[in-house]
């Protein structure tokens, strides 16, 4: 009975315990991965209008991006001279730009689907392979970077063909304060009517 009870008692220790305790495994790394696909497929087949597709990808990409790291990569160097309230406006704009664009890419996939291929550790997270089966294409991988440093498994980089999802941004937002002549608020605004 006390064994019982130990056992019972150390379970409910180890479901309490904070995310960034438990280790991130290649089975909880592609766990998530499978709910993205799993809610990317139900989007995508859902054939609701793009706006309503565009609303649930960002849904999406907030419940399994590291938002916070994507945006703070994607504003390189000049985050540094941002004040708080920039660095906050910038990421609620950069993850509905986000959101639309690879929302448009997603799209692409309307009678096709996303597929889990496999997981390999690289360094402290998880490399997680899909492929994407397009109508009348040959498939391609999607690659998700998984992490929890955060605190929470959630993935922080994605490439659609080979394309890094962190280094096309940054160069996108650096183009972008380079036509505003590094003002970071005009180039909130344009980034915010983007995607």
């Amino acid at each position: 009975m006390q064994r019982r009870s130990f056992l019972i008692g150390l379970g409910a220790a180890i479901a309490a315990m904070p995310q960034a305790v438990r280790a991130l495994t290649e089975s909880s790394a592609k766990t998530l991965i499978d709910r993205l696909v799993a809610d990317i497929n139900r989007v995508i087949a859902s054939g609701k209008s793009q706006n309503a597709m565009f609303r649930d990808f960002e849904k999406i990409f907030r419940s399994y991006s590291d938002t916070s790291y994507i945006a703070a990569y994607a504003m390189g160097p000049d985050a540094r001279r941002a004040s708080s309230a920039q660095k906050r406006a910038f990421s609620k704009a950069f993850q509905s730009y986000i959101s639309r664009k690879y929302g448009r890419r997603f799209r692409e996939f309307v009678g096709g689907r996303l597929e889990v291929t496999g997981v390999k550790k690289v360094k402290k997270w998880y490399e997680v392979r899909t492929l994407a089966y397009l109508q009348g294409q040959s498939p391609f991988e999607v690659t998700f970077l998984v992490s929890d440093r955060s605190g929470k498994d959630l993935f922080f980089n994605m490439f659609i063909e080979g394309v890094n999802l962190l280094l096309t941004e940054r160069t996108e937002v650096g183009a972008l304060l380079d036509r505003n002549k590094g003002d970071i608020d005009k180039m909130i605004k344009e980034l915010s009517k983007l995607g």
